[in-house]
């Protein structure tokens, strides 16, 4: 018989549907996988089982009165970045140690709406600050693919927490790659939907105008059936479109014959890994020989993404962490004079990387350098965005590497901030054309360590991404290699 924590969403929920299967019982399952791994893998921040259990018996009687919502009695995992009533919320971040909101964030909201089971809040890069979630003010969470490997960031808690089968899905978060990225690194199919399409309400600010939270999960088709629920707008966000949500499971098993992939050749250059180029190569090839017509593209401005990204998101993160000085938000330390006790509060409360991109952000929005800097920023985003727009006239998605490596191991890159926010190189961009993209599983390198491939395509296209992600996906099963945690 399949272990509990082995079976997808997809097919948990036929069980629970027949009424093989109690949803008491597969969260148990995952509570207990939880105690068993999470002291080796380090993914949850706080764990809620007496709420996760008191959920599932709700989902048992449901179904046994007839109820059957899109996601009852699944247990899931939630980034600590995202607002869940009555459960600490502290965005790995000592400053919010204790935070407890009296209300759920929207994509919260509406997964236990639809029934979600929650397991509890997994561990983040603090802020969602960092590729790997060694910048956790807590702990660093492990890649169960190799405990001495970092999970990628800053959803690294929500990667890793689904691959060691701890939760059978989660909502990370994506600023410039953090949900891609742990995808990549902990082999699983992981979306950022476009700016716009699922609510920010409630999602802790790191980027404003680049913040987007979204499913991780072991299959495409269960990210299909997350972002179905978490997805269309929001009156509480601003920034939340009023687009129809297309049936994102109704479009899965329409292949891609007849769809056009482009290459984009900036993303095949110096610094990428040989097997990371063979699989993603092997990747286009195997759509190809699916129907799909393949022709390079060229995206002349992405070699200017990351000076852009971060200088915006660090200048939008300046703005947004002011709040936090212990007297409006978080922990105060009081040092009795005002200006003392702000010193005080954010000078241990934040960690080092949350300091670094605050004093770049307030360095570059200061009188004499906001137009050199942040308002050239914003020219060039531009420029980005038209070469996405230039693209998408000429294929339907973009194929692309996730990371230019596999997972890299900790303490590697932490002497090196910019050696750091290279691994973010190759999807940042996309956040900051609004545009959506997702990692599906690829291939392993020799080290056994996943390999991701990035689907891209345009604003509101996620359905086109979806459709991409699974045929790929059910062509190779690449998604079906479990950490070699879970064998020892």
């Amino acid at each position: 018989m399949t272990s509990l924590t082995e079976l997808t969403i997809s097919e948990a929920l036929d069980k629970l549907r027949a009424r093989e299967l109690s949803s008491v019982e597969l969260t148990q399952a995952h509570l207990a996988q939880i105690e068993r791994y999470d002291p080796h893998v380090r993914a949850f921040i706080t764990t809620t089982p007496e709420l996760a259990l008191a959920q599932a018996r709700a989902a048992d009687a449901a179904y046994a009165r007839g109820e059957a919502k899109p996601l009852q009695g699944i247990p899931l995992a939630i980034k600590d970045v995202l607002s869940t009533e009555g459960v600490e919320t502290t965005c790995a971040s000592k400053i919010l140690k204790g935070y407890k909101p009296i209300f759920n964030a929207t994509a919260v909201q509406r997964l236990l709406d639809a029934g979600m089971v929650m397991l509890g809040k997994v561990n983040m890069d603090e802020f969602a600050m960092g590729s790997s979630t060694e910048n956790s003010g807590f702990f660093a969470t492990r890649n169960p693919y190799d405990l001495a490997r970092v999970p990628g960031g800053s959803s690294g808690g929500s990667g890793a927490a689904v691959a060691a089968r701890m939760a059978m899905g989660a909502l990370g978060s994506d600023t410039g790659g953090s949900i891609r990225l742990p995808g990549a690194f902990c082999n699983l199919a992981a979306v950022k939907p476009s700016y716009g399409r699922v609510s920010r309400w409630g999602l802790i600010a790191y980027g404003s105008s680049l913040d987007q939270a979204g499913p991780m999960t072991r299959t495409v088709a269960d990210s299909a059936r997350i972002l179905q629920v978490i997805a269309g707008h929001d009156p509480l966000d601003s920034t939340s479109m009023p687009a129809p949500v297309p049936d994102y499971l109704a479009v899965l098993a329409q292949g891609v014959k007849g769809l056009r992939i482009g290459i984009p050749q900036e993303y095949f250059g110096e610094g990428l890994q040989p097997e990371v180029e063979q699989a993603v190569r092997a990747a286009i090839a195997q759509l190809e020989s699916m129907g799909a017509t393949v022709q390079e593209v060229s995206l002349p401005h992405s070699k200017y993404s990351l000076p852009t990204y971060y200088i915006i998101a660090t200048s939008e993160a300046s703005a947004n962490l002011a709040r936090y000085d212990g007297i409006r938000f978080g922990a105060k330390v009081d040092r009795g004079d005002l200006w003392q006790t702000y010193k005080a509060t954010r000078g241990q409360g934040f960690g080092d990387e949350v300091k670094r991109r605050i004093m770049l952000g307030t360095y570059a929005l200061s009188a004499g350098y906001y137009d050199a800097w942040y308002g050239k920023a914003q020219a060039v985003r531009t420029l980005i965005k038209q070469d996405y727009d230039e693209a998408f006239k000429h294929v339907d998605v973009l194929c692309a590497p996730v990371s230019p490596t596999t997972a890299f191991k900790f303490g590697d890159n932490t002497a090196d901030p910019l050696q750091m926010y290279l691994a973010d190189v190759m999807t940042i961009s996309a956040n900051l054309a609004g545009i959506c993209g997702m990692s599906v599983p690829c291939g392993f390198d020799a080290a056994g360590l996943p390999i991701g491939l990035q689907i891209l395509a345009p604003a509101f296209a996620e359905d086109v991404l979806l459709r991409v992600g699974f045929a790929y996906e059910q062509a190779t099963q690449f998604y079906k290699q479990a950490p070699r945690l879970l064998a020892d």
